[in-house]
């Protein structure tokens, strides 16, 4: 009886997975079908095909499926990202053996080839150094190291495999020569050392501030305003790199300054601006400055992507930069635009690999059409900028996001940058704290961790550089590695725990 339980149990189990893929089958080919005209790369087809798959998957609830292949010692699918449609034939085939049917097995090179994509990019866009799925180390370059070439070597040994210029700072003549030296401490290394360069993007900034109290604290006024004439009065007030957006604000929006130190919210609307109401503000208070990042969380922004800023910067990245970051990328237009800026100044060289900085809700919503949008032209890595990020989807939903951004892009064969205020507090004060060693391990999962500039960043690489290899031993993406433990390789019997506890009488 209970043979005839278990194979009546088998038999449906068969007809729901099979089933399933069919309707991958049916509704990728249909997603990727749309996409198709879009892209020009031949390399990136295989990875478009698998992210529309991953995407006609993750429509359905598979979490009752899942539980019951688990249970009969099959895969649950939940490590599938990169090979969507052999992983669901593997598990058909595996039922057929168990039903006694004919298995057709998909080649086994299918299960390995996003794998093998995601390699091939990773050391593209973050250098080739090390095993081919060790995770990478980032660094921004700060402006010293436009005059500081032991300073880039220093950086470079202790581990970093690629360095980042901000074009938002300091300037061409800056920029080479930063270059240059870390292209010259990369060759005394014996090794590669790719420079992402990131043009700065439209980000909404603190300009001028009018501040009677010298701290702002929790239930204080304080006013945005269009025009630096307004900035008068007891009330603390500002003005914005981006004054027109001050019309979009309603009663009720939320407003957060300098990376969420200060959360505030309109209350009233006045001539010339609003008035805001700070809401969460540490108990000490926190000073208005200018230069300082405001986020609009309850918009949806529609600045130009690519500033003038950014198009004077393009004309010296499109010829040094081996990997371009564009901040602030949303919708499927701002990758055009900056595609046709770079094709207007490459000439003959090949196109540059892109790196999509994920800021915003709308990017994280039009995050699929972003990756083909971009991969169908120039190769294409994601970077979870997590500052901006945490202040648009709120820090509440942060972790889920960057999981689903992991996901979507290791679907995509799309290598990832686990980035912002990563060991933030040894790279600036030169000690972590614990929730800083957790979340670098944590980042071990992405392709390459970037670390902010600061005094103490050569420590930082080091220690990052020893975390990332330990935790290679215990884990690749979401799946443990089962490594011999060392921990308890003592005799841990009661008996002998109990020997060694001298007596009380």
């Amino acid at each position: 009886m209970a043979t005839e339980a278990a194979t009546l149990r088998l038999a449906s189990l068969k007809a729901k997975t099979r089933s399933l893929l069919q309707q991958v089958e049916q509704q990728g080919d249909a997603i990727h079908e749309g996409w198709r005209q879009a892209i020009e790369r031949e390399d990136f087809l295989p990875g478009a095909r698998n992210l529309a798959d991953y995407l006609a998957l993750r429509q359905i609830d598979l979490t009752g499926l899942q539980a019951d292949l688990a249970s009969c010692g099959l895969s649950s699918l939940g490590r599938s990202e990169s090979h969507i449609r052999p992983a669901l034939e593997t598990v058909c085939a595996a039922l057929d053996c168990m039903t006694g049917d004919t298995p057709a097995w998909p080649d086994p090179a299918r299960l390995d080839a996003g794998f093998e994509a995601i390699c091939k990019a990773q050391a593209r866009f973050f250098g080739d150094d090390g095993p081919a799925n060790a995770t990478r180390i980032m660094v921004t370059l700060p402006s010293e190291a436009a005059d500081d070439g032991a300073l880039l070597q220093n950086i470079i040994a202790a581990g970093a495999s690629c360095v980042r210029i901000n074009c938002a700072h300091d300037n061409a003549e800056a920029w080479g020569r930063m270059i240059g030296h870390a292209k010259d401490a990369a060759r005394r290394a014996g090794r590669d050392c790719p420079v992402i360069m990131d043009i700065g993007g439209p980000k909404i900034r603190v300009v001028d501030v009018h501040a009677p109290a010298k701290r702002l604290h929790r239930g204080d006024c304080l006013r945005i305003v269009s025009d630096v004439r307004l900035l008068d009065g007891d009330t603390a007030a500002m003005t914005i790199s981006y004054p027109d957006l001050i019309g979009r604000l309603k009663p009720g929006a939320a407003v957060l300054i300098d990376d969420g130190k200060i959360g505030a919210r309109v209350s009233r609307l006045i001539d010339g601006g609003v008035e805001l109401e700070a809401i969460a503000v540490r108990e000490k208070g926190v000073k208005l400055k200018p230069e300082k990042g405001v986020n609009f969380p309850s918009i949806e922004l529609d600045m130009a992507p690519v500033t003038p800023d950014d198009l004077a910067a393009l004309d010296f990245i499109a010829g040094h930069a081996d990997v371009i970051g564009f901040s602030f990328v949303q919708r499927p237009a701002d990758v055009d635009m900056l595609v046709e800026a770079l094709a207007l100044r490459r000439g003959d060289r090949p196109r540059q690999p892109l790196l999509l900085k994920i800021e915003t809700a709308l990017a994280v919503r039009n995050l699929p059409r972003l990756l083909v949008s971009a991969g169908g032209r120039h190769p294409v890595a994601v970077m979870i900028a997590r500052g901006d990020l945490a202040m648009e989807v709120g820090p509440e939903r942060l972790s889920e996001v960057q999981e689903e951004i992991l996901w979507l892009c290791e679907a995509a064969h799309v290598p990832v940058v686990w980035a912002t205020q990563v060991l933030e507090s040894l790279v600036k004060d030169g000690a972590p704290s614990r929730a800083e060693v957790t979340d670098a391990a944590m980042g071990q999962r992405a392709e390459c961790v970037m670390l902010n500039k600061g005094p103490f960043i050569v420590e930082g690489v080091r220690f990052l550089a020893g975390i990332l290899h330990r935790m290679d031993r215990h884990q690749f993406k979401k799946t443990a590695r089962l490594s011999a433990l060392t921990s308890w390789k003592s005799d841990q019997s009661l008996t002998q725990a109990h020997a060694a506890v001298p007596s009380v009488d």
